[in-house]
């Protein structure tokens, strides 16, 4: 592992990096603002604070470090322009930091990229084209645009000025936060995760640094493990903004020296992680932005504090926002699906229903099965979802149908 580290330790970025991009954002990047959360207080054990990055231009954390290090660029390698590949973040980010600069900027996003944010880095004036199933595959044609136009690569993650723009997220933490004991990143590349870490480190040096992942799209494990990248050979996750199948050698080396561990969360953790975000502090983040928030979920007070989760992004999909929150309403027991048999005879239906209106289960949808092998002739299989109030009032619900003698499935 150290042996790793050492071969880029030329390239590893310090305090003074990161105060030097801290000069160059002024102006630029927004110093977004941290918020005390009483109900996550109440699941960690300890103050929780959110720095919410969802806040930031362009949407979240990208404009810090996209802005350093295109603001770097000689005038030549400003007149060819610059070239990037993301899932939608680091586009937006690296449209606006050229835009503000005046440079021509290309961007290229996997294939089914989010239409918002496919839309966003288009409207900030980059030329916008789609390579691949994901960010590895842009990254790539990214790559061999670059080769043959002479175009900058801005790559997302891999690059000192990226990681010192983004470790200024870390300075600001600093004097917001100053007792910190421990804080969760979220984690794709790991860029903010090693510039959060560099800044952190250096100034606290006792406070605990855990990055986050999406478990279907978690590189940083095996290459922790390694001491040097190791790339996933499949990932699926709707935390598309931290979906990367590689990590970055710089941000490795410093998450390998500064970085306590990494830590995973699951789909259904990263989807009602952004749900009670959502009703609980009013702040709409994307499912990477939740990560930090659906680690404490997952593992209620196992970290000390004070405690600050970086909500990283809020830029998300209203038509994922649709699913995810159905999802997690689903997943927190808000929903409740089932099938029944009822006697195919006047009134029964209507029993049924105010047997459900008496449990006090609002009815979004019955569908009636008349035909089917499985049915008596003198029967009728409902299909029902209903709106419940969470576990304990779901599991009421199926107990009072069952006890009315509905012979109840659930779905």
């Amino acid at each position: 592992m150290r042996s790793y580290a050492a071969e880029v330790l030329e390239r590893q970025v310090t305090l003074d990096d990161v105060r030097a991009a801290q000069e160059l954002v002024a102006g630029v990047a927004l110093r977004t603002p941290v918020e005390q959360s009483r109900w996550l207080a109440g699941v960690a054990g300890s103050d929780v604070h959110l720095k919410c990055e969802n806040l930031q231009r362009t949407g979240s954390f990208k404009i810090r470090g996209a802005y350093v290090r295109i603001s770097r660029l000689t005038d030549t390698e400003r007149a060819a322009g610059v070239v990037a590949a993301s899932a939608g973040n680091h586009a937006q980010g690296v449209a606006l930091a050229a835009a503000i600069l005046d440079i021509g900027a290309t961007v290229f996003m996997p294939e089914g990229a989010p239409i918002p944010k496919e839309n966003a880095t288009r409207a900030y004036g980059a030329d916008v084209r789609f390579a691949g199933a994901s960010v590895d595959d842009a990254l790539a044609a990214a790559q061999e645009h670059a080769a043959s136009t002479g175009a900058v690569l801005i790559h997302p993650f891999d690059h000192p000025d990226v990681v010192a723009g983004q470790g200024t997220l870390g300075l600001e933490l600093i004097e917001q936060v100053p007792a910190a004991a421990t804080v969760l990143v979220p984690c794709g590349g790991g860029g903010l995760l090693a510039g959060v870490a560099t800044a952190m480190r250096a100034l606290n040096p006792g406070v605990r640094l855990v990055g986050v992942q999406a478990e279907d799209a978690a590189a940083y494990p095996a290459s922790i493990r390694a001491g040097e990248p190791v790339a996933l050979t499949a990932m699926s996750t709707i935390a598309d903004g931290i979906a990367v199948g590689r990590p970055g050698e710089v941000p490795l080396a410093t998450v390998l020296r500064d970085v306590d561990e990494v830590v995973t969360v699951g789909e259904e953790a990263l989807s009602q992680a952004l749900v009670l975000l959502l009703e609980r502090t009013k702040q709409v983040v994307e499912p990477a932005g939740a990560a930090a928030v659906a680690a404490l979920l997952d593992q209620p007070g196992r970290w000390p504090g004070p405690i600050v989760a970086v909500l990283s992004g809020g830029n998300i999909d209203p038509l994922l926002l649709l699913q995810v929150v159905r999802h997690g309403l689903a997943a927190a027991g808000r929903y409740l699906s089932f099938r029944v048999r009822i006697p195919d005879r006047p009134g029964e239906l209507a029993r049924l229903l105010g047997l459900l209106a008496d449990a006090r289960a609002n009815v979004l949808d019955v569908v009636h099965q008349r035909v089917s092998a499985q049915l008596h002739v003198d029967e009728v299989e409902v299909a029902c979802q209903v709106e419940t109030r969470g576990d304990a009032h779901r599991a009421g619900v199926v107990a009072r149908v069952r006890e009315a003698g509905y012979p109840l499935a659930l779905v």
